[in-house]
């Protein structure tokens, strides 16, 4: 990546104040270029964060299934995690958890779970775990709420096992005018397949573990990782994260040492840094990889209230240079508002980036959706606020806890309406960066990185190129 001024180098930039310049190509479509990115085992270079808000079991299950890692957050309880990374790693790598529920119940019962995943689809079953009948939420409409699932009328149910291949899927849910396949064994349900499922299935590979399984990751505290990495290696987590608000601190460096001098083979990613000096430690100290994160979105206020902080460009160009001395990596996070922020992170030689909020808002984040007068919504919170930290102190006493809250930072909730499929997610993505890097003649990551050429622009340009001049305030 070269500046087309050098001068601009010494500046402080943030990602409205640079722009991509298109290049020479001869890519003829998108669907040549390889956005798998260097290690971790994704094939895209795009990983969900730790925040409670963000990344439980449905977060991770369709994710790894859809090429990204997710990292768990590290206020859940061992026993918890536990579950989960076992959930997870007996999770089909291809097929989707189904929504089911018995014959007794009734339509109330439906809405109340038909959101928690983005197929929408409950499917009754019997007291033998058969399936009956497959309903989505237009199937409900004028009926009240305390119909019998049962007593709604379907069409004969058509299923299928579990060696079917997508484009076979696809095909039998096209003629039939269905949107989705349940899968059997010996007539028994075991997992579902959509239509979606099928398309995306045969464009992008899962994230897998040595054992072929999903892979996950888990952030640990500096407070707790000490009692649980045990556990977690021995469970087959291979991806760790060492999670502290300011890692610049002899109890960060500490960790680092003691983790890698017992545990050499697992990858160890520490945050977070925003200058030379802070990589280079990280790295000497042996950590795999180091988080680029400086406070910068909109729940955010330890930035405007410390002034603690870095625009983030320059924070991530920094942070490069440092770790290509040694050969290693750096996550970008944060102020990813659209496409184009990812974009300018990976031809800096960034080579992942970790989504927030973004991810908050689909049917996969933890927390059901909500409802007020007019919409549907989704709440986040971020891991300092109120919220975050009630739920992290709920085992001690009634005055620790209120001491501990005076010490909470940022906006403690936000609503996030017109929840939508993770799908929306990682379709906008994926397309436009491979886009980019046709504009660059870029056919993988690492040329995209080589070949970018970004320019500076002024406030007035950045508005010209917005449609209509509308922006987004």
């Amino acid at each position: 990546m070269r500046f087309n001024n050098p001068d601009h180098i010494t500046k402080e930039l943030t990602f409205d104040d640079v722009f991509l310049f298109q290049q020479l190509s001869d890519i003829k479509s998108r669907t040549q270029v390889n956005i798998t990115p260097n290690p971790l085992s994704t094939t895209i270079p795009i990983i969900s964060s730790n925040m409670n808000s963000v990344t439980w079991k449905r977060m991770a299950q369709k994710l790894a299934r859809l090429w990204w890692l997710w990292v768990l957050p590290q206020d859940m309880s061992l026993e918890k995690t536990l579950k989960v990374i076992d959930s997870v790693h007996n999770s089909d790598i291809r097929l989707d958890e189904p929504l089911t529920l018995t014959e007794e119940d009734t339509i109330r019962d439906a809405l109340w779970i038909i959101n928690k995943r983005s197929h929408q689809g409950i499917i009754l079953i019997d007291k033998n775990n058969k399936p009956l009948a497959v309903y989505k939420e237009s199937d409900f409409y004028w009926l009240d709420q305390y119909t019998k699932i049962k007593d709604i009328k379907k069409r004969a149910l058509i299923v299928w096992e579990k060696w079917i291949n997508d484009e076979e899927a696809f095909n039998i849910m096209e003629d039939n005018w269905i949107s989705s396949l349940p899968i059997v064994e010996n007539w028994i349900l075991i997992w579902i397949l959509t239509r979606d499922d099928t398309i995306r299935n045969s464009i992008y590979n899962p994230s897998l573990n040595k054992n072929w399984q999903l892979d996950l990751a888990i952030a640990l505290s500096l407070n707790s990782y000490n009692e649980r990495i045990e556990h977690l290696v021995n469970s087959w987590i291979n991806t760790i994260f060492l999670d502290t608000a300011h890692w610049y601190t002899t109890k960060m460096l500490d960790a680092i040492k003691k983790v890698r001098a017992k545990y050499q083979d697992i990858i160890l990613i520490a945050w977070n840094v925003m200058w030379w000096d802070w990589t280079e430690a990280l790295l000497k100290a042996w950590a795999n990889w180091v988080k680029v994160w400086i406070w910068p979105w909109a729940m955010c206020t330890t930035r405007m209230m410390t002034w603690v902080w870095r625009p983030q460009v320059s924070a991530i160009l920094e942070s490069v240079e440092a770790s290509k001395e040694y050969g290693w990596f750096i996550i970008a996070d944060w102020w990813i508002k659209y496409p184009r922020d990812l974009i300018i992170a990976l031809a800096l030689w960034a080579s992942h980036w970790m989504l927030w909020t973004l991810l908050a808002w689909t049917y996969e984040s933890p927390w059901d959706i909500m409802e007020d007068k007019d919409w549907k919504y989704k709440q986040n919170w971020w891991m300092a606020s109120w919220k975050a930290v009630t739920w992290r102190t709920k085992d001690l006493s009634r005055f620790e806890q209120a001491r501990r809250e005076r010490f909470r930072e940022w906006i403690s909730t936000w609503r996030i309406y017109n929840p939508k499929p993770l799908w929306d997610v990682i379709d906008k993505f994926t397309t436009w960066l491979s886009s980019a890097m046709t504009y660059t003649w870029a056919k993988n990551l690492e040329e995209f990185s080589n070949k970018a050429k970004l320019w500076v622009q002024t406030t007035a340009w950045f508005q010209e190129w917005t449609p209509h001049w509308e922006i987004k305030k």
